[in-house]
């Protein structure tokens, strides 16, 4: 299973920078079509925003997964290791909710809403309801890491309560 992850995050990592370079591309060009050519081109500020909104809910699926969000642990530093590796599983477990609610079935609905409407973006006449498919993907790709999370949170737990059990009366 971690293989797969390893992978999934792999796929992930490289997709936000095929995503970043496209963007850079896109900048580029309209700076270039605005101030050297004097004409601006119609679609690249419509298509870097919703690249910006893609690569922000990717690169936060990816930041979830390796760890490089922003944290404040002070509290949590003030705890025994047990008591951290609980709060750590509580954290896991809102994380999944946020995902799932928020991202996820949020997202779908926000998805669906659109398509229904036929809502389209003024200068690439793309439906909108494309652009907010990162809203669920990142949705499902944050719970999957959740998930991931939570199994080896409780197989630590539960690999301490083992331990404890383990040992003679004497050593307690």
């Amino acid at each position: 299973m971690t293989i797969f992850f390893s992978k999934l995050e792999r796929v992930l990592a490289y997709f936000v920078g095929f995503l970043m370079a496209l963007m850079v591309v896109d900048v580029t060009w309209q700076v270039i079509t605005r101030f050297i050519m004097s004409q601006p081109s119609s679609y690249t500020e419509e298509l870097a925003r919703f690249l910006l909104v893609w690569i922000s809910l990717l690169g936060a699926a990816y930041a979830y997964r390796t760890r490089a969000h922003l944290g404040l642990d002070i509290l949590v530093t003030q705890f025994n290791v047990s008591v951290q590796k609980w709060i750590a599983l509580f954290i896991e477990v809102v994380c999944l909710f946020f995902a799932v609610v928020i991202l996820l079935y949020g997202g779908l609905k926000l998805v669906m809403l659109t398509l229904e409407l036929n809502q389209t973006s003024a200068a690439l006449q793309v439906k909108m309801g494309y652009v907010y498919c990162a809203l669920p993907i990142s949705g499902v790709l944050i719970a999957l890491f959740s998930l991931e999370r939570i199994f080896t949170s409780v197989s630590n737990i539960a690999g301490d309560s083992n331990a404890l059990a383990q040992k003679n009366p004497e050593e307690l």
